[in-house]
């Protein structure tokens, strides 16, 4: 069943629920375990729109897209290439991606977010779909200079990490067959990424799967499955939007 859920503050009130045009239709209860669908509706510009979920943790990928890794002549990952995302990058749809201060050049990165729906550990390939509620639109900004500033120690985390630096949104669709999509991300209304989600090193359920060896993934946890060529550099006041057919556009601006 296609829905696409979201999460709100609605009167200083959090809630969650699901979109329907125009209109989010309140749900009760705990998204991940037998919601409650509500009788009413209101309207979307009543509502500030959260993150779709509240990750314990977001898990980024590495050279995970072909076309990508043959540009940069990366050689060809035996296992899933990741790092961590820590919580205070999380931003909301609409939120302003901050500028960390410095000289250094911060950077788009267009993605498809998978959201784990049940606790995941050491789950088969088989049965990983069975622990995917979905799928989000990311941008997993990117200080690119931070990356290799020490010679010993490249510095994903850091560079990745700080406040705002990880948008996700506006929705959790669900009943989609992640194969078909297409990720585009827009600098000031210009695509400059366009690629298929088809042309992954690793699909949704290997990464699902191969992760849920080394950590066990909670309801909310969010996968980034990696970027393909087109990434770029933003100016202030920049306005990037990462569009995923069936999924959403997310759109957040750079200052």
């Amino acid at each position: 069943m296609e829905l696409h859920w979201v999460r709100f503050e609605r009167g200083g009130e959090i809630g969650f629920g699901t979109l329907e045009r125009s209109r989010v239709r309140p749900w009760y209860g705990d998204m991940f375990a037998h919601p409650r669908r509500g009788d009413v509706t209101v309207a979307l510009d009543e509502v500030r729109l959260l993150t779709p979920v509240q990750p314990s943790k977001v898990i980024a990928l590495w050279n995970n897209f072909k076309a990508l890794g043959d540009k940069l002549n990366l050689p060809v990952p035996a296992e899933p290439l990741y790092l961590v995302k820590t919580p205070n990058s999380y931003l909301a749809p609409g939120g302003t991606i901050r500028h960390p201060g410095g000289p250094g050049k911060v950077v788009f990165e267009g993605e498809l977010g998978i959201v784990i729906g049940r606790t995941c550990k050491q789950v088969s390939e088989a049965d990983a779909p069975a622990h995917v509620l979905g799928y989000t639109c990311a941008n997993d900004v990117t200080v690119a200079d931070i990356l290799a500033r020490d010679a010993s120690f490249t510095q994903w985390v850091r560079a990745k990490g700080f406040d705002t630096f990880c948008p996700f949104g506006p929705s959790v669709a669900t009943g989609l067959d992640p194969a078909k999509l297409v990720v585009r991300t827009l600098l000031d209304g210009q695509v400059r990424q366009e690629y298929p989600i088809s042309d992954m090193r690793f699909s949704v359920a290997q990464l699902v799967s191969l992760i849920s060896q080394d950590m066990t993934l909670l309801p909310g946890d969010v996968i980034l499955c990696g970027t393909s060529v087109g990434v770029g550099s933003m100016k202030s006041g920049s306005l990037v939007e990462v569009e995923i057919a069936g999924v959403g556009r997310l759109s957040n601006r750079f200052e």
